[in-house]
């Protein structure tokens, strides 16, 4: 599935002024210039019982790890990622974008919980060999807030994956956080899940 992305011209160009050491000075009198949103280290993710998290490089682009639920249909912003990984069958990844308003945030926020929420609905309709169920773990109250959600797949050949999404916002920051393994819901660290969430999104600013 094609990821939607977009090149960020203006988060290369910020970089590469770092890099050579070039500073910005900010006029007199004028609000802290506010730096781009941090993301999860290995260390915030759901403790894994057998395996430490190795955290990846934040990569520009939308991650084709959250294609199932959020493909084709997530506008086309400049987003950023990072890959976790176990040494096991667990896996996890962040996505966060900057857009143009609290407005613009709000309503990306929004869709994407629609995305999410339709999910499993969308994954049986185009593969009658899966059974997908989702689930609604609430709301938090960090920032803006964020909502949590679970999605179980069980495919016809034997195969069974649980995964743990949420997307949360602040001011015109959005980050959605996935966290997947094998198994059930039954094997879902919900609660801590949400305490990675709540970091999330307080990291954001």
């Amino acid at each position: 599935m094609p990821m939607r992305t977009r090149a960020a011209a203006l988060a290369a160009l910020t970089v590469a002024a770092l890099a050579a050491g070039t500073a910005l000075t900010a006029p007199a009198g004028a609000a802290p210039k506010k730096t781009a949103p941090a993301f999860l280290t290995a260390s915030e993710l759901p403790p894994h019982p057998w395996s430490a998290w190795t955290a990846g490089p934040v990569t520009d682009g939308f991650p084709v790890e959250l294609a199932p639920c959020l493909g084709e249909g997530v506008p086309a912003y400049d987003y950023r990622h990072r890959v976790f990984s176990t040494e096991l069958d667990t896996g996890a990844v962040q996505a966060t974008v900057v857009t143009g308003s609290a407005a613009k945030a709000k309503a990306l926020a929004a869709l994407l919980n629609e995305e999410i929420r339709s999910c499993a609905d969308r994954i049986e309709r185009s593969d009658p060999e899966t059974e997908a169920e989702g689930r609604f773990y609430g709301s938090l109250p960090v920032e803006e807030g964020a909502q949590v959600h679970g999605l179980h797949t069980a495919s016809s050949w034997g195969a069974t994956d649980v995964h743990l999404l949420s997307v949360g916002r602040d001011g015109r920051t959005v980050t959605v956080v996935g966290w997947g393994q094998m198994g059930d819901f039954g094997d879902a660290p919900v609660a801590a899940f949400k305490k990675t969430t709540t970091r999330a999104v307080a990291k954001l600013y």
